[in-house]
């Protein structure tokens, strides 16, 4: 790991969905819109008073808590000439030292009182431009895997804004949130790859099965 720094909780946010208003005073329900909050109680279905508008793509047990590394704010702002506000990509936990090739599949972390586990990279939606009004942000996130991450709840237990988020186990298979971006988006026939993701047991739910039929695809062909 690159990177010995302690993660530090820069915004703690949570949000039901509500009418967001975009480019020429179009509408769409979605909870992107998440405000700060000083601390929130954190179950096994998420935070209490964070929702999703789209619950087939968004939420559920393996999708609790939304995580976005706080470094590449200062590289969207620079690529893009555009102040980003706090929680932009909806994220409920914006936290430094927490990178997609530093995070594996299936690591442990203490946040607060609760307990969450590391299960998926983020499969951005075109939300994300409606939100800014730039059009290529979700584009290069997918490019560059800086797409942010999912966990579930080991533990519930009431976050705060000042909480600690404390390591407490890697994952022994070190399978990075990099790199099964890069497999789920960029590698569609990687055997070995798709291999690699589903030997970690703690993937989330919807990739094994999305990985498994990817793989069926390919022996049947």
């Amino acid at each position: 790991m690159r990177n010995h720094h302690v993660p530090i909780l820069k915004t703690f946010s949570i949000g039901l969905p509500k009418e967001m208003t975009y480019e020429n005073n179009k509408q769409i329900e979605t909870a992107i819109c998440k405000e700060s909050v000083t601390e929130a109680f954190l179950t096994k279905d998420g935070f209490v008073g964070d929702g999703v508008a789209d619950l087939k793509h968004h939420g559920g047990p393996d999708r609790a808590v939304c995580v976005y590394p706080y470094e590449h704010y200062a590289l969207w702002e620079k690529e893009f000439g555009a102040s980003l506000p706090k929680s932009t990509f909806g994220e409920n936990i914006t936290v430094t030292n927490m990178l997609e090739e530093d995070v594996y599949i299936g690591d442990i972390y203490e946040l607060g009182d609760a307990v969450i586990q590391i299960t998926q990279g983020r499969v951005p939606c075109s939300t994300i431009n409606k939100r800014v009004g730039i059009p290529l942000i979700m584009k290069r996130m997918v490019e560059t895997g800086f797409t942010g991450y999912f966990c579930r709840v080991l533990q519930e237990g009431i976050v705060r804004s000042d909480s600690q988020i404390r390591l407490i186990e890697k994952h022994p298979k070190a399978i990075s949130i990099l790199f099964g971006n890069e497999v789920y988006f960029k590698r569609p026939k990687d055997n070995e790859a798709m291999q690699s993701l589903l030997s970690v047991e703690e993937l989330a739910e919807e990739w094994k099965g999305y990985m498994t039929k990817r793989l069926a695809k390919l022996t049947t062909i």
